[in-house]
C-alpha cells in the first residue's frame, strides 16, 4: 500500500511502518522461521512497488506466489485492516509474467553457456579446484577454435574434444587429466538429467521483459522454482546469474527516487553454501555495485546467520520475523539478530524476536535521510492479490498468451561447437593422414637419396678399380716394351 509516496509495510500499534522506495537499492533482508509470512511479507513490497509502476523479479519456491494474478478476498482481510485501524484498502490482481525453467508453469527462461562462464558452471556441477581449472582449459580452446558453446552437448562435445587432444593441452596449458575431463561429462550427464538442458540454450533471456509495465503497473516478474529448488545448487546459481544479466544490462543511474528494479531472492542460504572465494567475491561486488543501476535486491531466508557479514553489511532494509530459539546456538543467532537494529527503549527485542506471532515482524527499515530508523514490532498488512494458489492450468494458459513471452517457447539452436566439432575431428584427421602422408614420401625421398648416393658410391669405388686396373696394365705394358726395346738394343 502507497501513502504520501512511501510503501506502507504495516502498523506498530498506531504508527505507520514504511520502507522508503529512494532506499531501496540499499538492499534488504527478510529472515524468520518457516511458517511466520515471510512470503507474504515480500508479497506486500512486491504489490506496493507495482503500485508505483516498479517491476520486480520473484523466486516462488513454494508455489504460493501464483495468486498475484487474481484478486485477494475482501471479507477476508477486513477483520485484519480493522484490528490495523486501516480504510481504504482494496483487494486487486496485478500483471504478471510467469517464468519456469521447465516450461510447465511459465516460459522457458534459457542462458548460454559461454555466457554464464566457466566460474558458475563449475558451480552448478559442484567441481573440484582441479576439476575447475579444466573447465576454464574447454573454455579458452573453444574460444581459441571460434566455437560457441550455447547448450550441454556443446560443453559435451568440446570435453570429449579436449579428452582426446589431452597431451597436446598439457603441454600448452598445463596438466590435462584424461579422469578429471571424465569426471567433468559424468556431472553434465547428472546436470542433464536433472533438466539441466532445459535451462541452457537459446533465445537467452532479454531482461528488459522484466522492466514491462501495464496501466502504469510494474509487472511482477515471477519465476517457478518449485521444482527447480529440488536441485539446490542448479537454483541458487540461476538467481545468481540473472542478479548478474541484470546488472550487465541496465544502465548506470546512481540514486534515483525509486528503484528502476528489486530482486527478491528466496532461501538465499543456498547461494552462499560452500561457495568458493572466488564465487564469493563476486557475488559481493555484484551486490555492492548494482545499486548504482537502481536494483534493489531482498534476500529472504531464515536467519541472518545464512548471509555471510561482507553481504549482510550490505542489507540496510531489515525485517525480522520470529526465529524459533531452542539450541545455544539458536539463541546466540537471536540475540545477534537483535543487536543488529537500532534499539528502541520501549522494546525488548531479545525477548520479542522468538515470541512473535505469524504477521509480525521487527523492522528496521532506511529513512529519508538514509539512517536507520528505530525498530519497531509492526503487524504486516495483508496482501491485496489472492493468498490462495492460483489454478495450475491457468497458470500455464496465461503464460503461453503471454505477448511479452512468445520468443522464449520456441527453441532456436544455432550453429555452435556440437554441430561444429565433426567436421573439425574430420578435419584433424584429415591433416593426421596428410602429415603422415608427408612424412612418408619425405622417408622415401630420404631412403631413394640414400640409395642413390650408395650407388653412386659403389660406381665410383668401381671406376676407380677399372681406372687402376687400366693404369697397372699400361704401366707393365710400357715396362715390358721398353725391355723387350733395350733388350735388341743390346744386341
Amino acid at each position: 500500500m502507497l501513502k504520501e509516496g512511501k510503501i506502507l509495510l504495516g502498523k506498530a500499534n498506531e504508527k505507520d511502518v514504511f520502507i522508503v522506495p529512494s532506499q531501496m537499492n540499499r538492499h534488504g533482508l527478510i529472515t524468520g522461521a518457516s511458517g511466520t509470512g515471510k512470503t507474504v511479507t515480500a508479497k506486500v513490497i512486491a504489490e506496493a512497488l507495482s503500485e508505483l509502476g516498479v517491476p520486480s523479479v520473484i523466486a516462488d519456491v513454494k508455489g504460493d506466489l501464483t495468486g498475484m494474478m487474481n484478486k485477494g478476498n475482501q471479507e477476508g482481510i477486513n477483520g485484519r485492516l480493522e484490528s490495523m485501524g486501516i480504510a481504504d484498502y482494496e483487494v486487486r490482481s496485478f500483471p504478471v509474467h510467469f517464468f519456469d525453467i521447465y516450461r510447465e508453469y511459465g516460459a522457458p527462461i534459457r542462458a548460454s553457456i559461454q555466457e554464464m562462464g566457466p566460474l558458475l558452471i563449475s558451480r552448478i556441477l559442484d567441481l573440484t579446484d582441479a576439476q575447475q581449472g579444466i573447465l576454464n582449459i574447454i573454455f579458452k580452446v573453444a574460444e581459441e577454435m571460434e566455437l560457441e558453446i550455447i547448450d550441454l552437448k556443446d560443453l559435451q562435445a568440446m570435453a570429449s574434444y579436449v579428452g582426446e587432444h589431452a597431451k597436446e593441452y598439457t603441454l600448452k596449458y598445463g596438466n590435462v587429466s584424461k579422469q578429471s575431463v571424465g569426471a567433468i561429462q559424468r556431472k553434465l550427464l547428472e546436470l542433464e538429467d536433472q533438466g539441466g538442458a532445459n535451462f541452457f540454450g537459446m533465445p537467452e533471456l532479454d531482461i528488459n521483459t522484466f522492466m514491462d509495465k501495464q496501466d502504469g503497473l510494474g509487472y511482477m516478474n515471477i519465476i517457478e522454482c518449485s521444482k527447480l529448488f529440488h536441485h539446490p545448487l542448479l537454483y541458487s546459481t540461476f538467481l545468481y546469474w540473472m542478479l548478474e544479466e541484470i546488472y550487465k544490462a541496465l544502465p548506470e543511474v546512481g540514486d534515483l527516487d525509486q528503484p528502476k528494479l528489486v530482486f527478491f531472492f528466496d532461501e538465499a542460504h543456498l547461494l552462499f553454501n560452500n561457495a568458493n572465494r572466488q564465487l564469493m567475491e563476486k557475488i559481493e561486488q555484484t551486490v555492492k555495485l548494482i545499486r548504482s543501476k537502481g536494483v534493489g535486491v531482498f534476500f529472504i531466508s531464515q536467519s541472518p546467520g545464512d548471509i555471510p557479514n561482507s553481504v549482510l553489511a550490505q542489507l540496510s532494509n531489515r525485517i525480522q520475523h520470529s526465529l524459533r530459539a531452542y539450541t545455544p546456538a539458536e539463541i546466540k543467532v537471536c540475540k545477534m539478530a537483535a543487536e543488529s537494529f537500532r534499539e528502541n527503549p520501549e522494546l525488548n527485542v531479545v525477548e520479542l524476536i522468538s515470541n512473535m506471532k505469524t504477521g509480525t515482524a521487527l523492522v528496521s527499515c532506511l529513512q529519508e535521510d538514509g539512517s536507520p530508523a528505530i525498530v519497531e514490532q509492526t503487524k504486516i498488512l495483508p496482501p491485496k492479490s489472492s493468498m490462495e494458489i492460483a489454478d495450475l492450468t491457468m497458470v500455464t494458459n496465461y503464460a503461453r498468451t503471454d505477448s511479452a513471452l512468445v520468443e522464449y517457447w520456441s527453441d532456436v539452436d544455432p550453429m555452435s561447437a556440437y554441430e561444429s566439432i565433426d567436421d573439425i575431428r574430420y578435419q584433424d584427421e584429415q591433416e593426421k593422414l596428410q602429415e603422415e602422408e608427408t612424412k612418408r614420401l619425405a622417408k622415401e625421398q630420404e631412403r631413394l637419396e640414400k640409395q642413390r648416393a650408395k650407388e653412386k658410391t659403389f660406381n665410383e669405388r668401381l671406376a676407380r678399380k677399372a681406372s687402376n686396373k687400366l693404369q697397372t696394365e699400361l704401366v707393365n705394358m710400357f715396362a715390358k716394351t721398353a725391355k723387350k726395346a733395350i733388350k735388341n738394343w743390346l744386341k
